[in-house]
């Protein structure tokens, strides 16, 4: 296995739309994956996209900790999940504001709107189906790596650049994300 190097914000296979896998089961993917969760552990990530280890795939790996669970129904604690050309579905216009962070985008992070709640399908990495719903933080890190395969980091999902910042700064200076809080910050 191998660390792969990731690709920073800027580098063009970022911007790119990534290609179908034809063969989940091909060994080059086989190992892309093994490469991708070691590399995702190495780099502390919550989740990786293909496309950040410079490889113009739908793959993608991601988990869920149990200390992001937002206690919504299906928002489940998951171990390192891999998921080959995957469809997300929303299945409601609700939305909320959220934290995230990139390692390709180091040092920084950024409130980013996401649906609330989502069903997402794909094959895992024995070519088996996944048909899933989300909600929480798992749908939040789905959907972040998902935009990876369609070119795009979370800074353009932004809707206010003001919520953008170093992750020092904005733990040291936080800001609520709950309309109802009033902080005197711009939300």
């Amino acid at each position: 296995m191998s660390i792969l190097k990731i690709a920073r914000m800027g580098h063009p296979i970022l911007r790119a739309i990534a290609a179908p896998v034809d063969d989940p089961m091909s060994p080059e993917i086989c190992q892309l994956i093994r490469d991708m969760m070691e590399t995702c552990e190495d780099a502390g990530g919550a989740g990786l996209a293909a496309p950040q280890v410079h490889v113009p795939l739908r793959v993608v790996l991601f988990k869920v900790p149990l200390e992001r669970l937002t206690g919504r129904e299906h928002d489940i604690a998951i171990d390192l999940s891999v998921v080959i050309n995957p469809v997300i579905t929303p299945l409601s216009d609700e939305r909320e504001l959220g934290w995230e962070g990139c390692l390709s985008v180091p040092g920084l992070r950024g409130a980013v709107r996401r649906w609330t709640r989502i069903h997402y399908a794909g094959l895992d990495q024995h070519g088996e189906p996944i048909d899933r719903i989300a909600e929480g933080f798992h749908a939040r890190v789905i959907q972040h790596e998902c935009d990876h395969l369609d070119g795009y980091l979370y800074p353009q999902r932004m809707e206010d650049l003001s919520l953008l910042g170093f992750v020092e700064e904005t733990l040291r200076h936080p800001v609520s994300l709950r309309p109802e809080a009033s902080s005197g910050v711009r939300p």
